[in-house]
């Protein structure tokens, strides 16, 4: 399919719209869980805490990680349209691509801490509310809660490099320095990652603390691109 024909259909249009949708439903259901559901939950009694975790919490979990499973699938689709338009990989050694790359990294380190840690995770949770007992249910919701906390700094710069990967471009950026800076930002973004599997939530405790990390960590990332480009 070359570039006429791609556009012509409407396919580049009608998948980044269906990527954009999920990701509305995927990312507003982890601002929820964190900026409003973790804050009601610190000020409910037993009682509300166990009927809100039985009834509302599996039907919010539900649209929160197939959210995510469809906005992974989108996004991997659009990359390798992209560069099957391109006829070459060598689209990615671009100031697109190290933006798209740095953002697409962090969202599927998301998805994976959707699938792998929370949802399991929460199933525990959900499952001593219910009087099963599949697990110890507080350091499954420790768990959880890292992880989903992790996830909610990296959607800061998700959101910023997704944006800027069409909009603000890198001078400089070619197939070495697009190389030195992946390695760079993906050696910053692992680590946060090893932290969300094995480590403490630190100043991600807070709201006010996981948003103010955010915002720096996309100045962070940002800056270690702008000066190896």
């Amino acid at each position: 399919m070359d570039v006429a024909l791609f556009n012509m259909t409407g396919l580049d249009f009608l998948f980044r719209w269906m990527h954009y949708l999920a990701g509305v439903c995927w990312i507003g259901f982890l601002w929820y869980f964190n900026f409003v559901q973790g804050s009601f939950f610190k000020e409910s009694t037993g009682d509300t805490k166990k009927e809100v975790t039985q009834k509302l919490v599996p039907n919010a979990l539900w649209w929160f990680r197939w959210g995510a499973m469809f906005t992974f699938l989108t996004g991997v689709l659009l990359l390798l349209m992209k560069a099957h338009i391109a006829k070459s990989f060598g689209v990615f050694n671009s100031s697109w691509g190290v933006m798209i790359m740095t953002g697409a990294l962090m969202g599927i380190l998301m998805f994976l801490n959707v699938w792998l840690v929370i949802w399991p995770a929460q199933k525990i949770v959900i499952g001593a509310a219910n009087g099963e007992n599949l697990g110890d249910a507080a350091a499954a919701g420790a768990r959880a809660g890292l992880a989903s906390r992790t996830n909610t700094l990296f959607s800061i710069p998700l959101l910023f490099f997704m944006g800027a990967a069409s909009h603000l471009t890198v001078q400089g950026a070619d197939s070495s320095t697009v190389m030195k800076s992946m390695a760079a930002t993906g050696a910053v973004i692992l680590l946060l990652e090893l932290n969300a599997l094995k480590g403490k939530l630190g100043p991600m405790a807070s709201v006010s603390g996981v948003i103010h990390m955010g915002i720096w960590l996309t100045v962070v990332l940002y800056g270690l691109i702008e000066i190896i480009c």
